[in-house]
């Protein structure tokens, strides 16, 4: 692992952590896409952990975001049940678009970058970064936690030195 800058730092744990959030979506067995968890389903509360990474990573006020096509109003709102019910091929196609969001974000991010705010917004980009790698992992222990518990089966994470997998290989520990 590279540990030149802070940007190639943020790129590697940032990679790691979406590996990581991809395999827990594998993870989620059909016959719980749907189950309530907290009064509202399991997709979304996966959805509600992307829509915030998507929005709140780069720049929360960036006058050009654009909401993916699967969302209406309130749809990433844990408190305002939603009528609509997304499919694992509409989150992980949102998932997909989000990590190439962030990762073409992170590439050409420099480190004298990192304590400059984005235009319009209050907070710093490590501010954002680091608020959105807190964000995410609460929902991710819940979510893991939602799967543990009805699977008896804990999702593979990377940790530090983790080498990623390549082709096929066990999703669970």
């Amino acid at each position: 692992m590279e540990q030149s800058s802070f940007c190639s730092i943020i790129q590697e744990q940032t990679m790691r952590a979406l590996w990581e959030t991809d395999n827990v979506i594998a993870c989620v067995p059909d016959s719980l896409w749907n189950k309530q968890y907290c009064e509202m389903p399991m997709w979304k509360h996966i959805y509600h952990m992307l829509h915030s990474l998507d929005l709140w990573f780069i720049n929360p006020y960036d006058e050009s975001f654009a909401e993916p096509v699967i969302h209406e109003k309130d749809l990433n709102n844990l408190d305002v049940q939603s009528e609509k019910k997304l499919s694992r091929i509409d989150i992980e196609t949102y998932c997909g678009n989000v990590k190439t969001k962030i990762t073409d974000y992170l590439l050409s991010l420099k480190d004298k970058e990192l304590l400059l705010k984005p235009p319009g917004c209050e907070y710093s980009r490590v501010t954002l970064i680091l608020a959105q790698f807190r964000h995410l992992h609460c929902h991710m222990g819940m979510i893991m936690g939602f799967i543990i518990d009805d699977t008896g089966k804990w999702p593979k994470v990377l940790g530090l030195k983790g080498e990623f997998p390549t082709g096929e290989y066990d999703r669970f520990f």
